[in-house]
């Protein structure tokens, strides 16, 4: 602004005035039909209501079907066998072959799961076709195929050779086990929970002392002179200890 020559206004055309600025609305993709559509609403509307569908039903699932529990954790038992949840049986599966277990445990845990998720993450990259229909897409229907189909088999694997008596077994919640009972005592101390657990469930080769039905005698005789796998001489207790701990050991019930 110079004096005496008045104020100057320097508009810029680039700015819109309010009355000629247009609404923002999703572009119109009724020429393409079956090619592309709207993120907003169309397609995120279709993802909400898909994903609200398979909560429900998995919350329903939840509701009907009470969890399996299982008797409480025993850090001594180092004979249990954990079995993960359902959505991991097929990595729990692959860690039992030969090629994916033992000093190859990392090509099982680490390597193959790796290269399958990587393959599924290359595969928008490997197919960029701008078709939407599977059959016109065979790079990423081959990938996404054959990974259903590899967890699908493994899955199915491990549920089938599981043994699903054992697992019944040891991780049975035990109606009965008083710990503070004298019985319990004297096993403890006399060292039988290194090799049949804290809950008596069997651990490290022993076996389980839940429900065996045995008389207290039988009992006795095998804590002092041995059966099968377990030696003779391992119980230094007194006879009315070795009395006490073979009656204990003999009423023990599971629910």
């Amino acid at each position: 602004m110079q004096r005496g020559k008045g104020m100057k206004f320097v508009g810029d055309s680039r700015v819109l005035a309010p009355s000629e600025r247009k609404p923002m609305y999703p572009k119109d993709y009724s020429e393409y039909p079956g090619k592309t559509e709207a993120f907003w609403p169309n397609f995120l509307l279709k993802e909400w209501l898909v994903g609200a569908v398979f909560l429900v039903g998995f919350l329903s699932l939840t509701v009907a079907h009470e969890p399996p529990l299982e008797r409480i954790a025993d850090p001594t038992d180092a004979g249990y066998l954990p079995l993960p949840d359902w959505y991991f049986l097929f990595l729990y599966q692959l860690l039992k072959y030969s090629y994916a277990s033992s000093q190859y445990t990392v090509v099982g845990a680490m390597v193959i799961p790796g290269l399958a998720f990587g393959a599924l993450l290359l595969a928008p990259f490997i197919d960029r076709g701008p078709e939407r229909r599977a059959s016109k897409r065979p790079a990423a229907t081959a990938f996404m195929l054959l990974a259903i189909a590899a967890i699908f088999f493994l899955t199915w694997q491990s549920v089938a050779t599981h043994d699903w008596e054992a697992a019944k077994k040891q991780g049975m919640i035990v109606e009965g086990i008083d710990k503070d009972a004298e019985g319990y005592k004297i096993y403890e101390a006399q060292g039988c929970i290194s090799c049949h657990g804290g809950e008596l469930q069997g651990s490290a080769g022993g076996a389980t002392l839940i429900d065996k039905g045995f008389p207290a005698d039988h009992v006795a005789d095998v804590a002092k002179n041995g059966f099968g796998k377990m030696p003779s001489g391992l119980f230094t207790g007194t006879d009315e200890e070795l009395k006490v701990l073979a009656e204990y050991i003999s009423t023990l019930k599971s629910e």
